[in-house]
């Protein structure tokens, strides 16, 4: 009876997989902080003499071109266990200007998929900036916009931040709105520059505001390195982002991040606490799985073995590109994170 009983499960898991994989299209949406990704290439208008020939990292086109590919090698396999196309959408962070991203996309890991991209230039003195890769068989760009942060005075030290980047396009025939997100650091205290991020998250929850007063509840997505947690002030009280689906309002925002974040898992550490600042929020409409559109269906970190660091005394971290001032030829010091997002092919029958 046991053995017929387990012979039973499986079955139904089997069945259970097969209907998802013929009934259900997905969609992969990701965000990666890709950690420094300069060229050598001097600007004047920034900051980025650590990042040159004669700087003090040494930094040449020979380790330019190994940061390329292995942040490839990173995104040719978010989410292929579940779709083999990859991310649809992927938000990018620390990036300096478009020659990167056209590099990127061009590597042969990931050259075939036709990656396309949405990026401006910010004022942040360091000259990185976000961006946003999409695969045009699953995206159309309709219209973006940077939008300006405004640092309140004493916050940071630094006059500009990133700008966050907003998309509206269509995700296979259904709008949707994306905001890219790398909210001010904690360098100078994690008090001192708490306003800063929720300035930056007001700059987010303004914006969608006059989309909803205009156009009506959307179908919203805030992605980024928000350089505080799924629990911080920023995220539950500026946001108003909820952890429980079930207290998600329309025009509320679902965090999938709070409860990994309670157990201790994150996207990145510091003094031996993960912490989890890489995080895509959802609004309201993505929740009813009984609709024609996409909906939400699971949450994930990509962390690889060959992407945690395996020796010193960061063992156990994101294996990062520089230790210090030395080239560490790592990926990134912080793991990527993606959503997975289902939409009905046919109407079910028995599930």
């Amino acid at each position: 009876m046991k053995k017929a009983f387990t012979l039973s499960l499986l079955l139904v898991y089997w069945l259970t997989v097969d209907a998802q994989k013929n009934n259900y299209k997905s969609a992969i949406i990701a965000f990666y902080n890709c950690e420094n990704f300069y060229d050598t290439i001097d600007n004047p208008m920034v900051n980025d003499e650590e990042f040159l020939p004669n700087g003090p990292r040494n930094y040449n086109t020979a380790i330019y071109m190994d940061k390329v590919n292995k942040l490839a090698t990173v995104i040719s396999q978010i989410g292929t266990d579940f779709n083999p196309d990859g991310p649809a959408l992927l938000g990018v962070a620390e990036i300096e200007n478009d020659t990167v991203l056209n590099d990127l996309i061009h590597n042969p890991q990931i050259a075939k998929r036709g990656y396309k991209f949405v990026h401006y230039d910010s004022p942040d003195a360091r000259g990185i900036d976000v961006g946003l890769l999409y695969n045009p068989k699953y995206f159309t760009v309709e219209s973006s916009n940077k939008l300006f942060v405004k640092l309140p005075g004493g916050s940071k030290d630094a006059y500009f931040t990133r700008d966050v980047l907003w998309v509206r396009g269509k995700l296979d025939g259904e709008t949707i709105n994306i905001y890219v997100n790398h909210w001010p650091s904690r360098v100078g205290g994690e008090k001192r520059s708490m306003p800063a991020r929720a300035a930056a998250a007001m700059v987010c929850k303004h914006h969608m505001d006059s989309i909803a007063k205009a156009d009506g509840y959307q179908k919203v997505i805030v992605m980024g390195d928000l350089n505080d947690d799924p629990v911080s002030p920023s995220v539950t009280e500026v946001l108003g982002a909820k952890g429980n689906q079930d207290e998600v309002m329309k025009g509320g925002l679902f965090n999938p991040w709070v409860e990994l974040y309670k157990k201790g898992i994150g996207t990145l550490a510091y003094q031996d606490a993960w912490g989890l600042f890489d995080q895509i929020m959802i609004s309201y409409p993505w929740l009813n799985k009984n609709q024609t559109g996409f909906f939400y269906y699971q949450q994930h970190i990509f962390n690889r073995e060959f992407m945690v660091e395996n020796k010193g005394p960061y063992k156990g971290y994101p294996m990062r590109t520089w230790d210090g001032l030395t080239y560490r030829g790592g990926y990134s010091d912080h793991f990527p994170t993606y959503i997975i997002m289902l939409k009905k092919n046919v109407v079910m029958k028995g599930f």
